[in-house]
């Protein structure tokens, strides 16, 4: 048998769209439909991880039930209301709601009407959106959110959530080596957040020894801003920060999901691009910030514990984030020697999904990295770890290497993604 190669697909497209939707804040929402399916549509929206703050009630019922509902109680953030009339009527629906309609409440319509002239009398009227039904779950979560986003300021950066299906899979190297190469190959801004506190390896793997970084940040949450987040960042090269693990056990480590996910709200509208490197645990705040994430990137190896390790974190992730991506595979260290092991295509297989990069066992190139401090790529630049890596930064960015790399590296693996075997 032949030594195991790094392998990896054609590109499919971008990974997600270039514009990231955002988080909803805390406030109320309720809603009267007309059509069952919308009311499916909108109670499947609110369940997704961006409207997860938001409270939402939904009733049966135009604009004539929401004016009468609201005669005698206010009127909540956000009113989203479907009407199945003609243009007259839809305008004079409205006109009763805006008598009880308080100051300061956004209304979204939802009509049956693909009519510019009603869309307009609508926004001069004050609406703040109208949608042509059959509406969808993203469509419903896109327009709501865009209500609460300033669409002229900087768009908020990508999540990219690396988490290992065992201790010892590889993880934390994958995260810190495609934030580089992301920082790196594609001119983007980089932030990685170390959250092994105890045990993060960040630090030693940019030869970094920083004062303060995350363990500080999440001792005074709500003093979090871009100041404060500038003074504990470390920067590492010009496009590359690091949010530093203390590394350190002489004491405890104790935090919870909300003060975590305001301070990586915080860094995400200051950054482009932020990599959460999350430790070997299971904790209520590790489970919400892998689904909080706009991706997910999953490294296990080829054995049964993190088969079974990785099914569940794949079958997490697509049943709680249905409007997202799915996870991405990294097959880490496949090929050691003497060591029995289940076949990438057998592993994949049994998973359902298809790997974005099989990375063959290379302890020489890893471990002189890792003492030295250095990067993959920086070791040894034209090997075909350090292009794989290359790869997966740009799928994860929704960008492509150039058409000359993938013809001499990418083109003799395309749909090979199992160990070719040769007479010995």
């Amino acid at each position: 048998m032949s030594e195991p190669t790094l392998e990896m697909p054609q590109p499919e497209g971008s990974a997600f769209s270039s514009n990231v939707i955002g988080g909803v804040p805390r406030i109320s929402i309720q809603v009267f439909v007309q059509q069952q399916d919308t009311g499916t549509a909108i109670d499947a929206a609110s369940k997704d991880r961006r409207l997860s703050r938001a409270h939402t009630t939904i009733h049966t019922g135009g604009a004539a039930a929401a004016a009468l509902h609201f005669a005698s109680a206010p009127t909540p953030n956000l009113l989203i209301i479907e009407s199945c009339g003609n243009r007259d009527s839809v305008l004079a629906e409205l006109g009763q709601l805006a008598q009880v309609c308080d100051e300061g409440t956004k209304v979204v319509v939802i009509g049956h009407l693909n009519d510019v002239i009603l869309y307009r009398e609508l926004m001069r009227e004050g609406v703040s959106e109208y949608i042509v039904a059959p509406v969808s779950q993203l469509q419903i979560i896109e327009s709501v959110s865009n209500l609460y986003n300033d669409p002229e300021a900087a768009p908020v950066g990508r999540v990219l959530a690396f988490c290992g299906t065992r201790g010892g899979s590889g993880s934390s190297t994958i995260a810190h080596n495609v934030a580089w190469a992301v920082s790196e190959h594609l001119d983007e801004n980089v932030v990685i957040v170390d959250l092994d506190l105890p045990f993060g390896t960040a630090g030693l793997n940019f030869n970094q020894d920083p004062p303060q970084g995350i363990a500080e940040a999440l001792s005074s949450p709500d003093r979090m801003d871009d100041v404060l987040l500038d003074r504990l960042l470390t920067r590492c090269t010009d496009r590359l920060s690091l949010f530093a693990a203390p590394g350190a056990v002489d004491r405890e480590y104790e935090f919870d999901a909300e003060s975590l996910e305001s301070i990586i709200e915080v860094v995400r509208h200051n950054m482009p691009t932020v990599v959460l490197d999350i430790p070997h645990v299971w904790t209520p705040w590790a489970k919400k910030v892998i689904l909080g994430a706009d991706q997910v990137i999953i490294t296990a190896v080829p054995e049964l514990a993190s088969l079974r390790n990785a099914k569940n974190l794949i079958d997490l992730t697509k049943s709680q984030r249905p409007n997202d991506p799915e996870p991405r595979l990294v097959l880490n260290q496949v090929g050691v020697p003497k060591r029995p092991e289940i076949a990438p295509h057998d592993f994949t297989k049994a998973l359902e999904i298809e790997p974005s990069l099989i990375i063959p066992y290379e302890p020489q190139l890893f471990g002189t990295a890792a003492n030295n401090g250095q990067m993959l790529e920086e070791v040894e630049s034209a090997s075909k770890v350090a292009e794989g890596i290359r790869y997966l930064a740009n799928t994860l960015c929704g960008r492509h290497q150039a058409q000359k790399e993938q013809k001499s590296f990418l083109s003799p693996l395309l749909g090979k993604l199992s160990f070719r075997k040769e007479a010995s």
